[in-house]
């Protein structure tokens, strides 16, 4: 068989997937690792544009079709489905949405792989190959070891190049957040692969910067940090010289020996998520980690930065403590914390998540024309009535952030910033390009809303006054 592999991506979602760098989707590329010979597998990743799917699915090359999704490409793989269908392609369907939401998936594809699929997906190619596909498989949280979790970092797909890879050394998180599906989905115990593994396939990655996609690559407590020094210890011993970025919690910033370790292995910019310098959201949001220090916010970030580590820093806008006037603040004080890279994004109750189900029941959700308005759920827009503005007042006061961030010449003052902060230049450059991206990004995005956006807001002159300020300082 020949089995083609796709990455579907909503196409509302402007900048965030299709500016910057060219990041693997890697649950394909690890699915792709486990097809058991003779079939032939290829990968069609939307970020470089959908023109060539339909193309492809239209020429009958392939005889398996399998999609992932998040929630907001869901609308978009269930075309592809109705494509498939055309052309008598079996289609099989996996990823967080699919999980989320089986029974709706199920009406549009043939298969439904629920949860995480290593060890079904074989089983899935030969039940496929002999014309025997079952409507459902359900998949487990089971051990990675050095079976699962390693992916196919040669293949490209056919309509584009990644420019960086994408690897995993553990997954699961403990933290459990009201607003994220990761614990409900890969588990709330951090699950490794043997160490060995992954220095074997970091030493065969092609490329030479590497995101290691891990949700919480430093752990909380004292057992997952020995094993993240542990990794890192290894790496520094065995592996080759990579610059690599991951993601992690707060907490990281109080552990010097660890950080220091980091830097030495290659780590030059960790993604923070702060979420809130408010204790009562971080509160709602079930983020007990950051709560308890978000008085040290500054003095964590520093602890990144004495290591030479820059920090993307992740904040999320829209709990019920939360008004118009809290972007621009965010903003402000996350540039003064002495954050790298600022994202703000907009809540986002995703389906499958305790919040999206407390919203329903409240009724607070008003994006409910599914599947159309899965395309809606990307983080930039609002699709829920939040509890102190309107949803329009909400996006209103981050068009104002990124029209500010469009316009004012921003970038080099905070490359300068971190330059000085971290004393690493491969550091600083990373930190330039990702604000290049950013700052890109919120030109096409601002553009774009200009027509919804077009009239001046109680309040907006304040608001647009601190925005410049958190700019001017960089």
């Amino acid at each position: 068989m020949r089995i083609a592999l796709i990455n579907p991506v909503a196409r509302r979602t402007q900048g965030y997937h299709t500016i910057g760098s060219r990041i693997p989707q890697l649950g394909l590329q690890v699915l792709a690792n486990l097809v058991p010979e003779p079939h032939e597998v290829e990968i069609i990743d939307e970020i470089f544009g959908d023109n060539v799917t339909d193309e492809a699915i239209r020429s009958g090359r392939y005889d398996l079709v399998g999609v992932t999704a998040y929630t907001s490409g869901a609308t978009r793989a269930y075309e592809i489905a109705a494509l498939c269908r055309q052309r008598g392609v079996p289609t099989v369907m996996g990823g967080p949405h699919a999980w989320a939401a089986p029974d709706e998936a199920a009406r549009h594809v043939d298969s439904v792989a629920i949860g995480e699929c290593d060890e079904i997906w074989p089983t899935i190619v030969e039940d496929a190959a002999a014309g025997k596909l079952k409507e459902r498989y359900d998949g487990c949280l089971s051990p990675l070891g050095s079976t699962f979790g390693g992916a196919n970092q040669s293949l490209q797909p056919i309509n584009g190049r990644y420019d960086v890879a994408s690897l995993q050394t553990s997954r699961g998180c403990p933290v459990g957040c009201e607003y994220c599906s990761v614990t409900l989905f890969n588990g709330k115990s951090i699950r490794r692969r043997d160490i060995g593994a992954i220095i074997d396939e970091w030493n065969r990655t092609p490329r030479r910067f590497i995101f290691v996609v891990d949700d919480n690559f430093f752990g909380i407590g004292p057992r997952h940090a020995e094993w993240a020094k542990e990794l890192l210890r290894a790496i520094i011993k065995h592996g080759k010289r990579r610059l690599w970025f991951s993601q992690s919690t707060i907490n990281m910033g109080d552990e010097a020996e660890a950080l220091r370790l980091a830097a030495r292995a290659g780590c030059r910019g960790m993604l923070v998520g702060f979420e809130s310098m408010n204790p009562e959201s971080l509160k709602d949001y079930h983020k007990p980690v950051n709560r308890k220090v978000v008085a040290r916010y500054k003095e964590l970030v520093r602890g990144f930065h004495r290591a030479g580590i820059s920090v993307f820093g992740a904040f999320i806008i829209g709990a019920d403590q939360d008004t118009v006037d809290t972007v621009s603040q965010t903003a402000l004080e996350s540039v003064r914390l002495g954050v790298d890279t600022i994202q703000i994004t907009n809540l986002t109750p995703l389906p499958g998540t305790k919040m999206y189900n407390r919203y329903m029941q409240q009724g607070r959700i008003f994006a409910t024309d599914y599947p159309n308005d899965w395309e809606r759920y990307t983080f930039v827009e609002t699709v829920y009535h939040p509890g102190s503005m309107s949803a329009q007042s909400l996006d209103e006061a981050i068009y104002e952030l990124r029209r500010t961030a469009a316009t004012v010449p921003w970038v080099w003052r905070r490359t300068l910033r971190t330059l000085l902060a971290t004393r690493s230049l491969t550091a600083t450059l990373f930190v330039h390009g990702m604000n290049k991206g950013w700052k890109r990004m919120a030109k096409i995005q601002s553009k774009n809303d200009q027509v919804r956006f077009n009239t001046v807001s109680a309040g907006a002159a304040a608001r647009l006054a601190r925005l410049r300020q958190a700019f001017a300082i960089g």
